[in-house]
């Protein structure tokens, strides 16, 4: 046989790849990519939150064992302290603006009880108007009050639906 008369066919290309439905890797990348990102804002989150309250703590320590400070700088420190981790974890809107009771009461909400409103916290709003300072088992049990309240942040506070 000679070679033009073999019984062979011409050459036929495959048909193109069709663009759907797109392969399994891209089906893959469709699902990653948005699990990524939620992660990585809650890991962000997570993290910023922790070490706000590790700062918090250690702060706490040392106006606690710092011996320069008079009972005044204590509860001034004390006091711009819980209100900076306030306005970290809660919602900036409903921790800036308060003041007095309503502090207070905020205050109280991640203990038990009312230690901060009725029982020693209420040296945090009085202590300004008075003639003397506070007295050092005031701001020690102010610190040990201070010290449960930062524990008790372990949990994020709850959003209260709007009305």
């Amino acid at each position: 046989m000679q070679e033009t008369e073999l019984p062979l066919k011409d050459i036929h290309l495959p048909d193109a790849i069709s663009w759907w439905p797109p392969a399994i890797g891209w089906w893959l990348l469709a699902l990653l990519i948005p699990t990524l990102l939620v992660f990585s804002y809650w890991l962000y989150k997570r993290l910023t939150r922790k070490t706000a309250l590790k700062t918090a703590k250690k702060t706490l320590a040392t106006i606690k064992l710092n011996v320069e400070l008079d009972n005044n700088q204590k509860l001034r420190e004390l006091s711009m302290l819980l209100r900076r981790v306030a306005v970290s974890l809660a919602p900036r809107t409903e921790v800036a603006s308060l003041t007095g009771q309503s502090w207070l009461t905020f205050l109280d909400k991640s203990l038990t009880g009312t230690a901060f409103s009725e029982g020693c916290g209420q040296v945090l709003i009085t202590a300004p108007y008075r003639n003397v300072a506070p007295s050092d088992h005031e701001i020690s049990l102010l610190i040990s009050l201070s010290e449960e309240w930062l524990k008790a942040q372990t949990t994020p506070p709850k959003k209260r639906p709007k009305l």
